[in-house]
């Protein structure tokens, strides 16, 4: 089962992304992960990868290319895999696509938590972080039992600089400028599907297992 899982920032994508490889014994594939890997394994790509990282640039698409396909040759993605963070433009999902026929893996499927841009604002806004532990709460759909209180351990309770009205527009412009050229993409393939973000965790969670059952 090989998936691509799409969202916007504060849809969620991380929290189901851990369940769907539970539940279909997969590995979660993120960018990160396979650039971390690469440079710990000193591979000619990986060198080349930390190269552009420690000069502060953006590693270039072929050098992000032969990294995932690497990845994806390994033993522990035949059996399917969760990709996330990658493909970003039409030209990576082009390459995903000639990676994925190489190996024998053309089966892709893409599910997108399709959530309105009003909630995920709400959602960023309203968000609090245990100074102490690290747990999250939300104002609105998980407050805590004393205000600014962790339940937890006590501590006091913050927002996050980034987690503003402001900044939160800013990166789901980013991200829709950047995926409606891929969802298109997908959707002519025929392997593009959507979930209703807005529901709980785990109706969510029922519903993209639903579309891979």
């Amino acid at each position: 089962m090989e998936l691509l899982l799409m969202g916007p920032p504060g849809a969620g994508k991380g929290t189901q992304a851990e369940v769907l490889t539970e539940k279909f014994n997969i590995p979660h594939i993120s960018t990160g992960d396979m650039f971390r890997a690469a440079v710990k394994e000193g591979t000619e790509l990986g060198k080349k990868a930390k190269e552009c990282m420690d000069k502060g640039q953006l590693v270039p698409d072929e050098v992000t290319i032969g990294i995932v396909k690497e990845r994806l040759s390994k033993d522990d993605c035949k059996k399917g895999f969760l990709l996330d963070g990658f493909p970003r433009t039409v030209e990576q999902a082009d390459a995903l696509t000639k990676i994925l026929e190489e190996l024998k893996l053309p089966n892709i499927r893409v599910l997108n938590i399709n959530v309105p841009k009003e909630e995920l604002v709400e959602r960023a806004v309203g968000r609090r972080i245990c100074k102490g532990c690290g747990k999250t709460y939300h104002l609105k759909f998980n407050p805590p039992k004393k205000e600014n209180v962790c339940d937890a351990c006590g501590k006091e309770l913050y927002q996050r600089a980034d987690d503003t009205a402001e900044t939160m527009n800013e990166r789901i412009g980013v991200y829709e400028a950047s995926t409606k050229p891929l969802i298109e993409y997908y959707k002519k393939m025929g392997v593009y599907e959507e979930v209703d973000g807005k529901l709980s965790i785990e109706k969510v969670s029922e519903a993209l297992i639903g579309l891979l059952s």
